[in-house]
């Protein structure tokens, strides 16, 4: 009787559909709180397309304090976002860590200015200009390889440390700050503008200066041990970021990221989708995720030039490229 029963227990096991199947539980950290630059992130969640791949992920917002790396390393997380910068100082060290996708092939950190304060055609426009900069995080060394790639040395601009206070631009004490372009750009921007302002923004991008933004990252061990997990969670991931920029899914989208980040207005929101999807996708949809060798390799050599590294790390060997 056992027998029989054993055997129908197996039969309906293996008949069962896929859906009914227990999924795969997985922990993502992300680099930051939950807003529009973690879209796709949230959107993979709510639009199901992480539960088609049998997976249940648990989505735990950054912060200051949290550092997805560590988390990798210690098994606190199967996948975690993480800056270049973040990605090479830890490979640096030793960190057995590999990036499977590239969410920002712009990266989002950019300058404001007011437009009636200077006309931004080139490089030497910022001579005699007071630049904002966080003395020790990562817009000092863009600006600085900007400044040193377009031929303009330190002592023809003025470095301005700034806080998050951002009242010496407004008061313009500073010509250009330091934004989120898709975030705290967007809000600041639209501020000013219905004050009257015109602003812009500089884009190191468009002076040769791509220094890598947010990237997913894993554990060595992770790939080895389980790719087709690795692939599985990569597929809807990045189906979600897809969404993200597809116009058809712009209401969902905006309401995925409201639903965390209560403080910002619909408007604003669905300008900050706007921005970010310039940001995920120049290309096109069929590029989303894609990892920029290039852009790594620079970031590498911006790091070493200004000290953040001690040696150089070979990061392409990191970044696994379909």
């Amino acid at each position: 009787m056992w027998k029989s029963t054993a055997l129908v227990s197996f039969l309906v096991l293996l008949l069962a559909p896929k859906s009914a199947m227990a999924a795969d539980e997985v922990t993502y950290r992300l680099k930051w709180l939950i807003n529009m630059s973690t879209v796709g992130d949230v959107l993979a969640q709510s639009q199901g397309f992480f539960k088609s791949e049998q997976l249940a992920v648990t989505l735990k917002p950054g912060g200051p304090e949290r550092d997805a790396i560590r988390e990798l390393e210690l098994g606190y997380a199967h996948f975690g976002v993480a800056s270049a910068d973040q990605v090479i100082k830890a490979v640096a060290k030793g960190a057995p860590v590999v990036v499977i996708a590239q969410l920002f092939q712009i990266n989002p950190l950019q300058w404001i200015y007011f437009e009636d304060n200077f006309t931004l055609n080139g490089a030497s426009d910022l001579i005699g200009k007071r630049i904002g900069i966080t003395f020790g995080k990562n817009d000092e060394y863009i600006m600085k390889a900007l400044l040193n790639q377009s031929g303009i040395a330190l002592d023809q601009v003025r470095l301005f440390s700034v806080r998050l206070d951002y009242t010496p631009f407004f008061h313009r004490q500073v010509d250009l700050w330091p934004v989120y372009a898709n975030t705290q750009g967007i809000e600041i921007g639209n501020s000013l503008e219905k004050a009257g302002e015109r602003i812009g923004f500089l884009h190191p991008v468009r002076f040769g200066v791509n220094f890598v933004a947010n990237s997913v990252v894993t554990s060595m061990k992770r790939l080895a041990d389980d790719p087709e997990l690795v692939r599985r969670f990569s597929s809807a991931l990045l189906k979600g970021w897809r969404a993200a920029c597809d116009p058809g899914f712009r209401d969902k989208a905006i309401a995925a990221v409201q639903r965390y980040d209560r403080d910002t207005d619909r408007d604003t929101l669905k300008v900050q989708l706007q921005e970010t999807q310039r940001l995920v996708s120049p290309q096109g949809l069929k590029h989303i995720g894609d990892i920029d060798i290039a852009a790594w390799r620079q970031t590498e050599q911006i790091m070493l030039t200004y000290g953040q590294i001690n040696r150089p790390v070979g990061i392409e060997k990191y970044l696994i490229v379909p």
